[in-house]
Order: C-alpha cells, then sequence, then structure tokens
C-alpha cells in the first residue's frame, strides 16, 4: 500500500484531531450521462476512502461549491471520451488528514486547503499536492473565489479591456459569478449595469456597487438599455444564454465586446443549448466593430494561481465581498451533507441564489485520545 504519513509520524490513520480516518466514505458519482442532474448522478454510501500517493493530499470536505457546469458534466459534455461512472463535483475547501511523504515539503496534516479538481462532492478527496491553494482557515467565503471569482477576474482581466469609464453589462448579476464581475468592473472605475430576478437582487447588486439594476421580471431589460444607454455598452458579461445574448448583442457599442462565460439558460435542455439568432451576428458584429470572445477556465491555468492570490488578498483587505448562499431560505433549509447537493443544484437552476451556493459537509470529531 502507498503510504501516509502523518507529521508525527506515529498516529498512521488518525487525523490531526485524534479521530480515525473511516475506510469508507459517502460521495457522488455518475452513473448514467444526463443533463438532468437527478438522473444522472447517485450517492454511494460506501465507497472506500483513497490513499494519498507520494505527492498527494488526503483533503477532508468541509465546504463544496455548486456551478452551473455540474449539469454540464454530468450530461458528459465536457469530455466525450469519459464513460460513466466518474466522481463529480469541481471544487472544495477542508483540512488535510494525510499527505504523501513529498507532499509533507510543502503541507502538513491540519491545514486548510482549497482546491478545483473534479471529485469534490466527496466526504474525502485526494489532491495533489501541487495542484492545492494553502487557506488561513477553512471558510466558505474562500470557495466562491475558486471557479466563481477566478472566472470573472481572468475573463475581464483578458478580454474586457476595462478602463474608467466604460459601460459594463453583467447578466445573471448577483450569482456566484457575477457578483465578482460587478465588483471587479467597479474597480476599475467603469459603469456597472447588472440583471438579475428580484428586488432582493437588485438590493445585494446596489449593496456591492452596481450603479444600475434591472430586475428583468419586472422590466423590460431591451427598453430600458434602449432607453438610459442609447449608445450601447462597452463590455457584457454574459452567462445566461438564449434571448438573453441576443439582447446583449443588440446593446453593444461601437467596438463593443461580449464575453461568454456559459448559457445557462439552455444546460438542462438535451441539447444543452437555446437557440440564438445567430444567422444575423455576422452583419451586427460588422456594423459595430464588434466582437464576441468565449471564455473556459480550463484555457487560462497558467494564470490561476496569480489571480487567485490577486483575489485573496483582495477578500483578506476588506476590498471583495463575497457571498456565500447555503439555501437557508430555500423550501427544506440549508444545504447539509452531500444527500443535499441535489437540492442546492435544483435551486441554483430555479434562480433563486444570491451569490455562491455552497453545500456545508459536517464533521463530527469522535477523539480516540
Amino acid at each position: 500500500s502507498r503510504p501516509i504519513l502523518d507529521m508525527s509520524y506515529s498516529r498512521q490513520f488518525l487525523d490531526f484531531q485524534g479521530s480515525s480516518i473511516p475506510s469508507s466514505m459517502k460521495k457522488l458519482v455518475v452513473t448514467k450521462l444526463s443533463q438532468n442532474f437527478r438522473e444522472a448522478v447517485t450517492l454511494q454510501q460506501d465507497s472506500p476512502v483513497p490513499l494519498p500517493g507520494d505527492g498527494d493530499l488526503l483533503v477532508r470536505n468541509r465546504f463544496v461549491g455548486i456551478n452551473a457546469s455540474d449539469i454540464n458534466y454530468s450530461a458528459g459534455r465536457y469530455d466525450a471520451s469519459v464513460k460513466p461512472p466518474f466522481d463529480i463535483g469541481f471544487e472544495g475547501v477542508g483540512e488535510v488528514v494525510a499527505l504523501g511523504l513529498s507532499a509533507s515539503a510543502d503541507y502538513t496534516v491540519g491545514q486548510a486547503v482549497a482546491y478545483v479538481k473534479a471529485g469534490s462532492f466527496a466526504e474525502y478527496t485526494i489532491v495533489p499536492a501541487r495542484q492545492a491553494v494553502p487557506l488561513p482557515s477553512v471558510k466558505p467565503e474562500f470557495l466562491t473565489l475558486m471557479v466563481s471569482g477566478a472566472t470573472a477576474y481572468l475573463s475581464l482581466k483578458e478580454l474586457g479591456d476595462l478602463s474608467e469609464g466604460k459601460k459594463v453589462l453583467v447578466t445573471a448579476a448577483a450569482g456566484g459569478t457575477g457578483q465578482f464581475a460587478v465588483q471587479l468592473a467597479k474597480k476599475a472605475k467603469c459603469h456597472v449595469i447588472g440583471t438579475c430576478s428580484s428586488d432582493e437582487k437588485g438590493g445585494f447588486l446596489k449593496s456591492i456597487g452596481c450603479d444600475h439594476a434591472i430586475n428583468y421580471k419586472t422590466e423590460n431589460v431591451e427598453s430600458v438599455l434602449r432607453k438610459d444607454y442609447p449608445e450601447g455598452v462597452d463590455v457584457v458579461y454574459e452567462s445566461v444564454g438564449g434571448k438573453m445574448f441576443d439582447l446583449a448583442l443588440n446593446a453593444l457599442a461601437i467596438k463593443g465586446r461580449l464575453i461568454v462565460i456559459g448559457f445557462i439558460a439552455g444546460y438542462q435542455n438535451p441539447t444543452g443549448l437555446q437557440p440564438i439568432k445567430a444567422e444575423l451576428l455576422p452583419a451586427k458584429l460588422l456594423k459595430k466593430s464588434a466582437s464576441v470572445r468565449g471564455f473556459f477556465l480550463n484555457h487560462y491555468l497558467s494564470d490561476y494561481k496569480m489571480a487567485l492570490q490577486h483575489l485573496l488578498k483582495m477578500y483578506e483587505r476588506g476590498d471583495l465581498v463575497c457571498e456565500v448562499d447555503f439555501g437557508d431560505m430555500s423550501p427544506e433549509g440549508k444545504f447539509t451533507g452531500l444527500e443535499s447537493v441535489f437540492r442546492a443544484v435544483d435551486y441554483m437552476y430555479m434562480g433563486k441564489n444570491i451569490g455562491k451556493i455552497v453545500v456545508e459537509l459536517p464533521h463530527s470529531v469522535s477523539s480516540k485520545l
């Protein structure tokens, strides 16, 4: 068997709080490809707890993040070669409870870490030490930065060309990644417009600096943009797709840029898409010297650590709000335990969340010392 190293060198299969690391755990596994998360994913009760290899950490997950793309992953849209069963969940925050020998050069048992890696919807996850991010403590706010914050930061930095006075439209602005696009555009001294689905979300957006929140349930977004921004908007941070994409495209100013970071409106459809009026796209772009750019975080991993350090510093200085939604307002209450991941995914697709949806995995310590 591969070595597990506990830094005391004596209590080999005990974690840092003196409780035994169990031999089995719960985890979520994709057992059938489907855009219906509940159909695709099974909760397994007795999966073996994996052993870390030489350069690995065994992380006990305390908080895991829900992403719109969890559904794309369970539908097999990212890699057609991957066949079920496979692990799911993209990001987690927790403590190192065991580690391999060379990983112990940089990490110790008990250390708080975050990571982005498939397989976070589990009680324990193996994380290569080089992919882990050391944290000052285990807090759900850090989780908001891992995928959502980094996506907003890198896409706007690489593709947004933000500068003072630019008009920036953020769709789904009160969501997990929208909240960061709003704040980062404000830090660049832009005028920020955000779309959302309730007055409560509008209030949240104003609290994080959004200049103009548009509730698309009660206002006609197209009319509001045409009336208040007749020259158009310079940058759109777009994650909804379908009709919202068409509307955003039409609202672009001369030399405007539309950044596509997702199209959540279509993810639950069999094709993963909602139709757009794309046949007019060449003419519309030409007429305005405008551009549409896609952004997928996996293609920017060389800049990822830099982005994350920057965001962590901003948060620790108090310059960034990292809003977490534990589902306290959902019908069955707070998202606790792996069983509630299914509810959390439903909650996101109902558009109920303000900020990043996070599930807590409680851990009861039964001390053996």
